[in-house]
This record gives structure tokens, sequence and C-alpha cells, in this order.
């Protein structure tokens, strides 16, 4: 791919390494550089790395109206040996062409994806947080450009992907976080977007987290639209351990977002010390094996925490189950232990999970 460069003069960029002395927060900043390129004349076309800024945009840009629009989420890391490294980067790729898919989005080669990725990680690479936990988050997203006000797929878009240099989701320590159990709201129904990481489906959580945080919960947990079977955690896959250290995880359907964490430690289940399967998880079961004892850890599987681990949960007429001790459990401190490991190269991955970014010049 022929990649344009109009960068920022020397005088406006980063110049040394980013050495923050505070917390930098989770998503909030951004590099100097994006990538952008078009789909028009049915292909992919003008490949480039220009300054951070605003779109031009018209405002009958079909995705301000209709939502045809998808992103995807992922990271970088920088190891011991001062280079960055992906994560399990072509996973993200494949993803972004399944939900294209999905919302009738022209796919995007997974080389090209990778190759604007890494030519951006390397163009910004001064960014990288030098303070422990940090990593450099990838955002790729697609949206419909073109200027139309009928409802039918586009035919023109805009691929981007901009970087965020982004600390410890948890700081020092894991967290153990409250969720609501709802039947009132549903995140999917078979059919639909579920599967996909289409915006829209974040917009419709919105509503649901209003109401978790009313709870005094930090999220929902989704139940298929019987309310009978459990599906996700807010935006990330649910989880939970049973006594005998068997890790369950909701099987995959069309309602379900494939969490890349949950396909990666569904891989790992010997490297992580525990049998890892799928199951479909019937609620009335969770919650009766939570109280005799027979679950005693649970959380969530997702890119930006990792592992978020559960304490408790709170139905909508205020009563409440909590897991285990209501702490965060053993099991799921080494699951996030040895899963950042990987991630930072302090442990060996699996053949093709971390990938060096290469130097351009």
């Amino acid at each position: 791919m022929d990649i344009k460069y109009n960068l920022k003069p020397a005088s406006e960029r980063r110049t040394e390494p980013f050495e923050p002395q505070g917390d930098v927060g989770f998503g909030k900043l951004r590099t100097d550089h994006m990538f952008m390129m078009d789909y028009k004349d049915g292909q992919w076309q003008n490949a480039r790395i220009l300054p951070y800024g605003p779109f031009e945009m018209m405002p009958g840009a079909m995705a301000l109206h209709y939502g045809q629009s998808i992103f995807e989420g992922a990271k970088a890391f920088m190891h011991d040996d001062g280079e960055i490294y992906t994560f399990r980067l072509d996973k993200n790729a494949q993803r972004l062409n399944r939900s294209a898919d999905i919302v009738c989005i022209p796919n995007i080669p997974e080389a090209v994806q990778l190759e604007a990725i890494n030519a951006l990680i390397d163009v910004d690479r001064l960014w990288f947080p030098r303070q422990e936990g940090a990593c450099l988050y990838i955002r790729p997203f697609v949206f419909a450009t073109e200027d139309r006000l009928s409802v039918s797929p586009a035919n023109q878009y805009t691929f981007c992907v901009v970087l965020s240099p982004s600390g410890a989701y948890y700081g020092k320590n894991l967290n153990a976080i409250r969720l609501l159990i709802t039947t009132q709201f549903h995140r999917a129904v078979s059919g639909g977007t579920g599967a996909s990481k289409a915006a829209g489906n974040y917009a419709a959580s919105l509503r649901a987290g209003k109401a978790a945080a009313e709870h005094g919960a930090a999220q929902v947990l989704y139940l298929d639209s019987t309310n009978q079977y459990i599906e996700e955690v807010g935006a990330m896959n649910h989880f939970h351990i049973r006594k005998d250290g068997t890790l369950i995880i909701p099987e995959f359907t069309d309602t379900i977002l494939r969490s890349i964490t949950s396909e990666s430690i569904l891989a790992l289940g010997e490297e992580l010390g525990c049998e890892v399967r799928q199951e479909t998880v019937k609620l009335s079961d969770f919650i009766a094996d939570i109280e005799a004892g027979e679950i005693v850890e649970a959380g969530g599987f997702g890119t930006a925490a990792v592992v978020s681990p559960v304490g408790s949960y709170i139905f909508e007429d205020g009563r409440i189950v909590t897991v285990g001790d209501g702490k965060v459990g053993e099991r799921i401190s080494h699951i996030y232990k040895v899963y950042t490991e990987m991630q930072k190269g302090l442990r060996p991955a699996p053949e093709g999970w971390v990938r060096k970014v290469e130097r351009r010049s």
C-alpha cells in the first residue's frame, strides 16, 4: 500500500519520549497524527497519514442519519527492549470485517488494516506513555460519508485510525464492581447487529448504563430477549469461575460480540491452569450456584480493562447477590497477571500474538 505522509512540522510534533508525571487516564489523549483512507468508485484509495484534526463531512453524510458506522479497539505495548508491540491485532482486523459484513460496509483487507495501524504507530511512537501499565490504545473506525438521504448502503466511506496514549485502566489494583441484572433492557436480539461493533449498539447501551448507576451498579448484565439466559456485561463478555476452577464463558451467538480477550482466554486454558469452556448459562442456575457456593468468582472480559471482576449483582427490586466474599478472587488475579504479562512481553505468548512495530525510518 502506498501511504502518503503529510506530517506536522518538526516544531509542532512531539520530539521527546512522553513521560507523564501523573495519571494520563484512559482514552483521553490523542497523538499528533491519524491515518485516513477513502472508499469510492468501488475501491479503497488515497491512504494517508496527516495531522490529527477535524473531518470535513457533508451534513447529509449517511453515517449521521442512518448510523452506518463501525469501530475496533486494540492495544500496543512497549517491551523492555524499548520497542512497541501490538497484541493480537490481526484478530481486530478480522472482527472489523465481520462487523462490516453485518452493516453492509465494504471489507478492508486485513493486511491493509495492519499496515495502516503499524505505520501510524511508527510515526507517533514517541507518544507512548512511559509509565507502569500504560499502552497505546488503537481506535480504527469506518463510517459512511456519501451525501444521500435514502436508506440503503452508502457508496462512499472513510476508514480512520487514531491513537490514544493511555494509562492503566485500574491503576495499580483490580477492583470488584457491582452489576445490575435487568429484565427491562436488552442489548440485542437474534438476527440483529449484536455480533458487530456497530456504533449504534453502544448508543443504545447508554440508557441501560444510566439505569445501572441509579441502582449503584457500574454496568448491566444483559440477558437474552426471553430474560432467561446470560449474555454480556455492558461492553464486555461475561464469565464465571466454579469452585473446581472451571472458567465458563457464555456460548457466542449472533447477539454476543466475540471479545478477543475471551477468545484468547479460551485458547490459553492450560497456560492459565484451569479448564476453560463455553456453555449456555441460565440465569436462575447461575444465581442458585452463587448462593450455594458453587460459583466463587465472576467478571467480564474486554480490551480496555482485560478483566473486570464482579463482586455482586443487584436486581431491579434491590435484591443483592454476592459472589464469594465480594472481593477480587485469586483466579481472576492470576488470569489478569498472565494475560497482561504476555501483552508486555514479560511472559511468552503463543506464536503470532505479539508483533513488533517496525521502524520505517
